[in-house]
């Protein structure tokens, strides 16, 4: 009789339990270490416990920062757990891959393309006349405060934001769907597809909550992580969709000005804007990511990510090792003990 919950053969708990354990995981680290993040602050920081102190945290850069780091901890720790006690695969084998050479080259290039092409959305808004410059090296929320230091409070808050979402949305869960629809009809190649289209899919629906969002901007976020999720599959490594993820929000909400996902920018920005132009094509009060353009940038950026995978590879094709479970026996129990 077939078990429900156990793949026998694998020695593990089949894929969609995983999947949702690895996210109990995720959600009550992520909760823990908020609530202590949040009291720390309130006594010894920036507010107090009483009346609106979540909305005065909330509108806090360095708070935000340092939650972003409580939600990295949090990804790092539920990954890793999730990996010895139900994978049972080492924490290398989720994309991460640093002792790697080519992993840093590829971090280079994502990071590279991420401003690129936010530099692209930029200046067609700008040929347009969709978007005034109205100023430049402002902070925002505080006039006094100084450019540099309120800068760095985003920079820190997008370099854990592109790590932890692409560790969970593609390292975990994209690679986790791959292997339980790894069935013959499909085979792998199309069990990466898949994966690759539904985990994009969860990653559009996770913004659904955020301020200002539209059924739009939950398709065009699928995009977006359609496009991030193409650098994995099309080399199994992490390092392009971190990249890109760390330079496509920094550039979008800290260097040009407009807001991320909904939110507007924090701490301090390079160039100041005011919005104008078709809602349609902008995003509007959402960003970019509500706007058709998006679409277009996505699409040009897949194609970019295919040449560089195809020039360094010869090869650029979809990773079928992604569905593959990990190695059994002793080179399973090895390969933990190292990773």
């Amino acid at each position: 009789m077939l078990n429900l919950f156990r793949n026998e053969h694998e020695g593990r708990p089949r894929a969609l339990w995983r999947l949702l354990l690895q996210f109990v995981l995720y959600v009550v680290g992520t909760a823990f270490l908020a609530n202590i993040m949040f009291t720390a602050f309130a006594l010894f920081g920036e507010t107090s416990l009483g009346g609106g102190a979540v909305e005065r945290l909330a509108a806090s850069p360095t708070f935000l920062a340092a939650n972003a780091v409580a939600s990295l901890v949090a990804t790092l720790g539920s990954v890793w757990l999730a990996g010895r006690l139900l994978d049972r695969r080492p924490f290398s084998e989720f994309g991460l891959h640093p002792k790697d050479r080519d992993w840093w080259l590829d971090l280079g290039f994502g990071l590279f393309l991420g401003a690129l092409l936010m530099t692209g959305i930029f200046f067609v808004e700008l040929l347009f006349g969709w978007i005034r410059v109205t100023g430049t090296f402002e902070t925002v929320g505080t006039a006094e405060a100084p450019f540099f230091p309120a800068i760095l409070a985003p920079a820190v808050l997008f370099l854990c934001v592109g790590f932890y979402e692409e560790l969970f949305s593609r390292g975990y869960q994209l690679q986790n769907m791959a292997e339980g629809l790894n069935f013959p009809t499909l085979g792998s190649k199309g069990a990466v597809l898949v994966a690759w289209v539904i985990s994009s899919s969860l990653f559009g629906l996770l913004h659904l909550a955020n301020p200002n969002a539209t059924a739009i901007s939950t398709v065009n976020i699928a995009v977006a992580g359609l496009l991030l999720g193409t650098g994995y599959i099309l080399t199994g490594r992490l390092a392009i969709p971190i990249g890109l993820h760390i330079t496509w929000n920094f550039f979008q909400g800290n260097v040009f000005g407009f807001p991320v996902s909904g939110l507007e920018p924090l701490g301090a920005t390079f160039i100041s804007i005011e919005q104008g132009g078709p809602s349609l094509w902008t995003g509007s009060i959402f960003g970019p990511e509500a706007g058709l353009l998006e679409i277009v940038t996505a699409v040009t950026g897949a194609l970019l990510i295919l040449l560089w995978v195809r020039v360094r590879s010869g090869n650029a094709t979809p990773q079928t090792s992604i569905a593959e479970p990990p190695s059994s026996g002793a080179e399973r129990i090895k390969a933990l003990n190292t990773g």
